[in-house]
């Protein structure tokens, strides 16, 4: 009986493998060239040296993240200082009518003194207490706010980083998102914030590493374009400096 079964599924292996044969005889007979059985040599491995040794001016690099920013559905205001920053998040609140704002806990956000200008809204530190619902505090957010960590001017993309102070929830659950880009940590290239990790090395690495381009985009469904489905559907860069 085991021989039979083992001759069996040597059939069935056998005529798998003449189809596959035959479909990629097919698909090399259109291309009108013969069976490639060897992967091919790659004489070059990584970025070319011209994109590597290319490096955009400060302005440049802040137009460049703007427009690809914007194009995705997102909002970009300049700022020259933490103070304006700090301006704009409560201008910002009184527009929306936020009751509930969810901040990360670095010194920096609790430096922008937003108890002091907003005592009509709910003002929340991530991981500030241990027996809170953290996850539970950001999806009833009106407001995340959070620093970049840096940014990617060819992408328009920010990169936010986890750990306990800095919860990913923070940036994901809220209905609007508010991102603070220090002009410095913006670069031309995404190699360029990649090779940051390369530097640390492995096993110093995040817990978690956040490319956010724009608000939250699906078209998952029928493709038609939802906003605002798996993150923020509103989302605020403040490039600062």
């Amino acid at each position: 009986m085991v021989t039979e079964h083992q001759q069996w599924l040597a059939q069935l292996e056998k005529k798998s493998i003449e189809k596959q044969e035959q479909f990629m005889n097919d698909i090399a007979s259109k291309l009108r060239r013969p069976r490639q059985r060897q992967a091919p040599t790659q004489p070059f491995r990584g970025a070319p040296d011209f994109w590597t040794e290319m490096e955009w001016d400060e302005e440049k690099r802040i137009q460049a993240f703007t427009d690809n920013f914007v194009s995705v559905g997102a909002h970009i205001a300049r700022v020259k200082n933490m103070e304006e920053v700090s301006q704009f998040i409560a201008n910002k609140s009184h527009e929306l009518s936020a009751r509930y704002i969810i901040r990360q806990n670095e010194q920096a956000l609790k430096d922008l003194g937003l108890e002091e200008q907003l005592p009509e809204v709910q003002i929340s530190v991530w991981n500030s207490q241990a027996d809170e619902n953290w996850k539970a505090r950001a999806a009833e957010a009106d407001i995340g706010v959070v620093m970049a960590d840096y940014a990617t001017a060819y992408t328009g993309s920010v990169t936010v980083l986890s750990s306990p102070e800095k919860g990913r929830s923070v940036s994901l659950l809220p209905t609007v998102l508010i991102i603070i880009i220090p002009v410095d940590q913006l670069y031309t290239r995404l190699g360029e914030t990649l090779d940051r990790f390369d530097e640390v090395g492995r096993e110093n690495l995040p817990a978690g590493i956040h490319f956010i381009s724009g608000p939250s985009r699906s078209s998952d469904i029928e493709n038609d374009l939802t906003i605002g489905v798996h993150g923020p559907g509103i989302v605020y860069g403040l490039i600062m400096g």
